[in-house]
């Protein structure tokens, strides 16, 4: 790989520091700026796993307000008059001794979107949602998530979808969800996420509630659900989960089926 196709990312480690004399704390973010476009991307814990380690950490931690900050950051970003860049320094003046941002690195990458989800892996996330460890955890939504990225990088479309969307405009004010991928193409918005079968059937039923909100404000909207594997017939809870996407008009992609219908995707996003 040459030299000249690899950008200059920075990054900084968002940290929540409940105690300062105890010195203890815990990395809750990745803050990745693209310097050329002064462009910001944000992605903060969502793995139950994490919270759950921050209570054990202390048992007051300002969960709720972690669980909005991603939004509040991207929207002060969008909004600063100097754009990324500015707030960046801005958060700088203003962080309190809760939340601290460590010292800015810089990378090199020819993906913005794949640098920070190993930024996430390698800094964040618990060991076992750790994206090179995919493999290991085939059946967990970070697994799930990171087989959809390769694939979705594989037929060229990765750069096109947008990552992270929060339902919150849809839904109810302060609705923590945020689906893994979306697209617009031709006046029709896709919206593509992430269920683990063998997890929490509590995930097909929070997607199924949120593509009927999103269908009650979208006049033309089309939904996916990729999954570890095919549902098994033999099975009650993928039974389960199949009959709940179905009755809300998602489709459900298999992962062994995910270059397919990334190839059916790509016409559609050009």
């Amino acid at each position: 790989m040459s030299q000249e196709s690899m950008q200059t990312f920075t990054y900084r480690i968002l940290r929540y520091t409940p105690n300062l004399i105890r010195d203890e704390w815990l990395n809750v973010g990745v803050l990745l700026h693209d310097p050329e476009r002064n462009a910001l991307r944000v992605r903060m814990i969502e793995e139950d796993e994490v919270f759950a380690r921050l209570r054990k950490l202390r048992f007051d931690a300002e969960e709720s307000l972690l669980r909005a900050l991603q939004t509040d950051l991207e929207a002060q970003a969008s909004a600063h008059t100097e754009g990324a860049a500015g707030f960046l320094k801005h958060l700088d003046d203003t962080l309190s001794n809760l939340l601290q941002l460590s010292p800015q690195k810089a990378v090199l990458s020819t993906d913005f979107d794949a640098e920070m989800e190993r930024l996430y892996a390698d800094h964040v996330a618990p060991p076992r949602y750790r994206v090179r460890a995919a493999a290991e955890a085939p059946d967990s939504r970070a697994g799930i998530r990171a087989r959809a990225s390769e694939a979705f990088r594989r037929s060229g479309i990765l750069s096109r979808l947008q990552k992270s969307i929060r339902v919150a405009e849809y839904t109810f004010p302060g609705d923590p969800l945020r689906i893994d991928f979306a697209y617009r193409s031709n006046g029709t918005r896709g919206f593509v996420h992430t269920i683990a079968l063998a997890r929490d059937p509590r995930q097909a039923k929070e997607f199924a509630f949120t593509a009927e909100r999103i269908r009650a404000r979208v006049a033309d909207c089309r939904f996916a659900a990729i999954t570890e594997v095919e549902p098994r017939s033999d099975n009650d809870r993928h039974q389960f989960v199949a009959q709940v996407l179905a009755e809300q008009e998602i489709e459900l992609v298999p992962v062994p089926r995910l270059d397919e219908y990334a190839n059916r995707l790509r016409p559609i996003l050009k």
